[in-house]
């Protein structure tokens, strides 16, 4: 198994913490995410890494990784960047993390020990993060529903209320070369202004409502979090990592 590391985007939201780097090389307790994550992937035994860059592509050559680039990453969205490693995805099954994100390594065992053609983990126990990092948390939330068989049902709309939230979907995710066709399928019947803005849930939920094929959620109960401000990094600084 493969993964790749979706880190084309600046990351505006972190304003000048992301003036001269990619977001993905922010600083979490003494160490740039990326390299949280390439910890997390080689304990759970994953040596084959690809990186797909785009903003401050250079300041990445250091981690040696397999390269994807994305020329367009200011004006498309992540689906698009990892449809640059289609050749990676075609050939053999894939874990797929986004750049700014931490998690421990048991989220890509669990990833890797589902048959599925998606899998996606996501985090039951959300609120209690999200109360800390937003005021509001249902204007930043998307709705994610399970049924009884861990298949989801809705992923990435508005929610109404916090009942529309069984879990956060953590931005990791494992695709098989089928799933991955599934998606490129998707993207091909779009015209191109839509396709280059879809993002990965709008993406996922339109494959669950044309009933192509299931997507399996796969519950994370340990540390982790995504990093879209500066006001988050202080509230990670007393996780146990």
């Amino acid at each position: 198994m493969k993964a790749i590391i979706l880190a084309a985007g600046r990351g505006s939201r972190m304003k000048k913490m992301t003036a001269h780097q990619p977001k993905c090389l922010t600083m979490l307790q003494g160490r740039p995410l990326i390299e949280w994550q390439l910890h997390a992937l080689q304990e759970a035994g994953i040596n084959e890494i690809a990186i797909v860059t785009g903003y401050k592509s250079n300041a990445l050559l250091q981690y040696n990784l397999t390269e994807f680039h994305n020329k367009n990453w200011s004006k498309t969205n992540m689906l698009s960047s990892l449809a640059c490693a289609e050749g990676w995805l075609t050939e053999k099954d894939c874990i797929v993390t986004y750049g700014d994100i931490f998690f421990e390594f048991s989220a890509i065992i669990s990833l890797k020990q589902v048959k599925a053609d998606i899998a996606i983990t996501y985090d039951k126990n959300w609120e209690k993060l999200w109360l800390k990092r937003f005021e509001k948390p249902l204007l930043d939330a998307e709705t994610f529903k399970l049924n009884e068989n861990s298949s989801v049902t809705e992923i990435g709309n508005k929610p109404k209320s916090f009942q529309d939230i069984q879990g956060q979907f953590m931005g990791l995710l494992k695709f098989t070369p089928r799933g991955w066709s599934i998606i490129q399928k998707l993207r091909k019947e779009l015209i191109p202004t839509e396709r280059d803005k879809m993002d990965i849930t709008s993406a996922l939920n339109r494959i669950i409502n044309s009933n192509k094929t299931e997507i399996i959620g796969v519950k994370y109960e340990k540390s982790w979090g995504e990093v879209d401000t500066e006001s988050d990094l202080s509230i990670y600084e007393d996780y146990k990592l």
